[in-house]
């Protein structure tokens, strides 16, 4: 799957369709393509969020192997689990890569996240499993997936001193009350604010190439 004006251009690959599709695709555009054992999204975090939570909905994260050519350098995912900016070089590792599991972070909202999320300055009080995370103003909140074999995700809180290193945490959930605010999942802002928000880990893992071996 081609996502979106910025996407790469992909060579052919014997056995590899090549379909072009809008950005961070919905139901219509992602469904009908899921039946395959190995799925590659070119395109952005985003994108990649959106063809993720179609496998969700339609129980196929066990069984459909995801690869993933990022068009943004600076992508999250590609940061955390080590896969190649550089489109050729992505391709090449969808294609011989092994499969290597890795947690994925739903919302209590329907949607997942798959590289970062974040919220700006924020007042509220937010627990990261039964540890408390947050309790008053910060400068920002990060969550991302655990890419060090922890429970599911890490939290990362600056809480406003200028150059005081972030408190970090790890756990299965993160939740989070506050004053209203709109979080950030994968770099798309969440359509209204919200003063309840939760992260976690989901059952299923997203079955990564990774190309380990």
């Amino acid at each position: 799957m081609v996502c979106g004006e910025s996407a790469p251009s992909l060579p052919e690959v014997a056995g590899l369709a090549v379909h072009r599709i809008g950005a961070r695709p919905g139901k219509a555009e992602v469904d009908p393509l899921l039946d395959t054992e190995t799925l590659v999204v070119a395109g952005t975090d985003a994108d990649l969020a959106a063809v993720v939570v179609r496998l969700v909905r339609k129980e196929k994260l066990g069984s459909v192997r995801v690869g993933f050519v990022p068009s943004d350098p600076g992508s999250a995912v590609a940061a955390l689990w080590g896969l190649p900016t550089d489109p050729a070089r992505a391709l090449a590792l969808v294609t011989r890569g092994e499969v290597d599991p890795v947690p994925l972070i739903r919302d209590d909202s329907g949607g997942v996240l798959v590289g970062r999320g974040t919220f700006g300055a924020i007042r509220g009080v937010a627990y990261c499993d039964d540890q408390v995370a947050l309790r008053g103003p910060a400068r920002s909140v990060e969550v991302t997936p655990d890419g060090d074999g922890g429970p599911g995700l890490v939290v990362r809180v600056e809480k406003g001193l200028l150059f005081k290193r972030p408190v970090t945490f790890t756990g299965r959930a993160f939740q989070i009350g506050c004053l209203p605010t709109r979080p950030q999942s994968d770099g798309v802002p969440f359509p209204r604010a919200i003063t309840r928000w939760t992260w976690y880990r989901h059952t299923e893992d997203l079955r990564l190439i990774r190309g380990l071996g």
